[in-house]
């Protein structure tokens, strides 16, 4: 049984649809993170779970308990806001205890839970600190200890990192996945940032304009996405997706890609679906990761399933792990990931080796995965 289950929901503003037909299960310790775009519904998602919004349609339950009609208090779960939402004229342990003082815990089961939870976060130097004198990454801390005393069933976080610089963001990040690990906690976690989705996330749902687009682990939504808009939100550079033809050479069903100087590259498909080979003679995107187009002489390049190419450079950009090259293939501009040893230089035609095992096929029209 789904930990937590979410079947067709509804959400409405008046005449608008915010939420359509939203349907997600979720295991017990996992860690589900919506992602997309602003304005897409996953906030509004994340409140209809924790019952800060109503819904239109729908059944959400949450360990197998219908949790529709009940109140934010009644759901056990606990949530972690964007501005940290902590009382400025109280201390940070303050902060941390107040949900259980008002639930009248005694003040000794309070100071051991605070002392537990400032330990695991390591805030313990913090706990007589107001808010105004703590910074950003240490405010998000004591957000965390305030959920983590209550030991909830679900936790909820709504952009929680997206106020902290680019480095906190990247420390917080590898906290959070900490914590889930050593705590096994159900996490549900909202995001417009695909990197923090890619690494936190156990499971990932993107959202466009209202509607779940795929639901998936990180490798499935990277590798074989539902549509052109998951393949191209998803990921950092996005997946190149390039305008081609199917067809047949040798036997073989090949995709036939335009080059610079008006010339036909072909690159056999590597185990092609039935659907794929439905598409014969027919405008097809093909799909390739920056990381499928790389120099001759990368360490993988050298199986059945790799063929090389040549393309016309047109912009380099060394990030010192690697090296981007900006290439012309298909009357569209497409990115490959080099080595950063590799001499690659723009305005030149450059070598490229095409890893065909990892392409993907979407219909020109519908946009869907072939």
């Amino acid at each position: 049984m789904s930990f937590l289950a979410i079947d067709s929901l509804e959400k409405r503003f008046g005449a608008v649809d915010v939420l359509k037909g939203i349907d997600i299960e979720m295991e017990e310790g996992g860690f589900l993170v919506l992602v997309g775009p602003s304005g897409c519904g996953k906030s509004t998602l994340l409140n209809t779970i924790a019952g800060l919004e109503s819904i239109s349609e729908c059944e959400i339950r949450i360990d197998g308990n219908r949790v529709n009609e009940l109140h934010p208090s009644k759901r056990d779960i606990a949530m972690v806001f964007q501005s940290y939402a902590l009382y400025p004229n109280m201390s940070v342990a303050q902060n941390i205890s107040f949900g259980m003082e008002m639930r009248g815990v005694p003040k000794a089961e309070r100071d051991a839970a605070v002392g537990e939870v400032a330990k695991m976060l390591q805030i313990e130097q913090l706990l007589s600190r107001k808010p105004s004198q703590l910074s950003g990454g240490q405010r998000q801390r004591v957000a965390m200890g305030r959920c983590l005393v209550r030991d909830p069933k679900i936790f909820l976080f709504d952009e929680p990192l997206s106020n902290l610089d680019a480095k906190l963001r990247v420390e917080m990040r590898t906290e959070i996945k900490k914590l889930h690990q050593r705590l096994g906690t159900t996490i549900v976690y909202v995001t417009h940032d695909q990197i923090e989705a890619m690494t936190l996330a156990t499971k990932i749902a993107v959202l466009k304009d209202g509607i779940l687009q795929q639901v998936g682990s990180p490798a499935e939504i990277y590798n074989t996405p539902a549509n052109t808009f998951v393949a191209d939100f998803m990921g950092s550079p996005s997946m190149n997706l390039i305008p081609a033809k199917l067809g047949q050479a040798n036997g073989s069903v090949v995709v036939a890609l335009e080059r610079s100087d008006g010339s036909t590259t072909h690159l056999p498909l590597h185990e092609p679906s039935n659907s794929a080979s439905s598409y014969l003679e027919r405008n097809v995107i093909l799909g390739l990761r920056p990381e499928s187009l790389s120099d001759p002489n990368s360490a993988d390049s050298h199986t059945g399933h790799h063929h090389e190419m040549t393309a016309h450079v047109e912009v380099t950009e060394p990030t010192g792990a690697d090296t981007l090259a900006v290439i012309r293939l298909g009357g569209v501009e497409a990115v490959a990931r080099l080595r950063a040893e590799t001499v690659t230089r723009a305005g030149e035609n450059g070598h490229f080796m095409v890893d065909m095992s990892k392409a993907v096929l979407f219909d020109p029209q519908t946009e869907v995965r072939i």
